[in-house]
């Protein structure tokens, strides 16, 4: 749970409105960004749709149009094609992969999600969404090594289906101290153990750099030895999950150059819950991200 009181968890299962989020209207939206903002483009930005669910959908992507960024990150399959309207894309969707808890590394969740990524990555394709999501799934007492080879076995019964359709699937690593109690993809070296097994160019990890802070640090090295096996990159301020400023610990820009020099074509997403005003805080991480 993040210190908001509700996480991304609670949100996609029960559709609460974010209340820490001010509604802001298109007006104020444009006041914010009166045209569109030339970008360097080497880091390709997009925003999570969860961190601004009091901000209708149509506003989020006008404003992110005017700022630079690409497209929005984690949206259901009726949403995708609400971004193309403005220019952007569903950089990252919900395509039935399962729960933050209950996912890969279970045998009996299987064939559920098999049956979902067959129905919903031909969509995903055909709406020109890059990338899906999933997740291993919490260890509920199961040893790491046996949710791995799980995770393997699932991975590996999907993975044609997103090869024959140019998309990503992505494992999402999460931290299990603050968020996620008791997740099993918790490290890099456990889901590049997975991604070494599964073998395939699409299916990767969605590294996300908060979480990734929280229970290892150590992040421009281990972009660079595992670049090979990321697909997609989350932000989120350290400690608390909040906008990207002087007061969290992870040096942003630093962190994009070492992305942008490994030539990571795909997607960054930021991924936090603002204290302040929504727009003006993604506008101050967009800028210090587009290095």
């Amino acid at each position: 749970m993040n210190v908001t009181g509700i996480s991304r968890r609670e949100l996609i299962k029960g559709g609460l409105a974010l209340a820490a989020t001010p509604a802001i209207g298109t007006a104020q939206a444009q006041a914010v960004s009166p045209q569109s903002v030339p970008r360097i483009g080497r880091i390709r930005q997009s925003v999570c749709r969860w961190c601004y669910q009091a901000i209708p959908l149509e506003e989020l992507c006008a404003f992110s149009a005017k700022i630079g960024l690409k497209g929005i990150d984690l949206l259901q399959p009726e949403e995708w094609d609400i971004p193309r309207r403005y220019g952007l894309v569903c950089t990252m969707g919900y395509a039935g992969g399962g729960e933050i808890g209950n996912a890969m590394n279970r045998v009996d969740n299987h064939t559920v999600i098999e049956e979902a990524f067959r129905k919903n990555i031909p969509m995903a394709a055909k709406m020109n969404v890059p990338n899906v999501i999933t997740f291993s799934g919490n260890r509920k007492g199961m040893a790491d090594s046996e949710g791995a080879r799980n995770t393997v076995m699932g991975l590996n019964r999907v993975k044609k289906i997103a090869e024959d359709n140019g998309v990503t699937i992505n494992l999402e690593l999460l931290n299990s101290r603050k968020n996620h109690p008791d997740y099993m993809a918790d490290h890099t070296a456990w889901g590049v153990e997975v991604m070494e097994q599964v073998n395939s160019p699409n299916v990767k990890l969605l590294y996300d750099i908060y979480h990734m802070q929280i229970m290892e640090g150590d992040l421009i090295q281990t972009i660079r030895d595992n670049i090979r096996w990321i697909g997609h990159f989350h932000t989120g301020g350290v400690p608390g999950r909040h906008e990207l400023n002087d007061e969290q610990e992870v040096q942003w820009d630093g962190v994009m150059r070492a992305i942008a020099e490994v030539d990571f074509k795909d997607y960054v997403a930021h991924e936090f819950v603002p204290k302040g005003d929504p727009f003006a805080g993604l506008r101050q991480a967009v800028d210090l991200c587009d290095v």
